[in-house]
């Protein structure tokens, strides 16, 4: 058995969407709406929905709740990568929380998207 999607809620669908295909090369499936919902895929086949809260799922994003309650982690082939990548958010004006280090026997970096989605960047030899 394996994870074939998430479902992200965030208040602004356009700006998360376009975060993480910029900045994570994720591929734009379909976009329904102009701030309905948003499928993308990574490279491993992970579909990622992007979409606003939804009453009867809780009605509630992170921003909404104001903190974080959960994080989403991109996993890179080499540790150069991940100090590239930092560098470009770093230009990018992204928030991020902390700049690379060991963490956990990896080299990682937190940074989150538009929508406070948490993200981990990282590289485990």
């Amino acid at each position: 058995m394996r994870m074939n999607h998430l479902d992200l809620h965030v208040p602004d669908v356009a700006a998360t969407r376009d975060f993480l295909i910029e900045h994570f090369g994720l591929t734009e499936v379909e976009t329904r709406g102009a701030d309905g919902l948003a499928i993308l895929n990574d490279d491993a086949g992970l579909e990622i929905v992007i979409s606003r809260p939804i009453a009867k799922f809780g009605g509630m994003d992170q921003i909404s709740l104001g903190r974080a309650t959960y994080h989403i982690g991109f996993i890179l082939p080499v540790r150069e990568a991940v100090d590239a990548l930092h560098a470009r958010l770093v230009a990018a004006d992204a928030e991020i929380w902390n700049a690379p280090s060991a963490i956990r026997g990896g080299w990682v970096f937190y940074c989150f998207a538009p929508g406070r989605i948490l993200i981990e960047v990282g590289w485990r030899p």
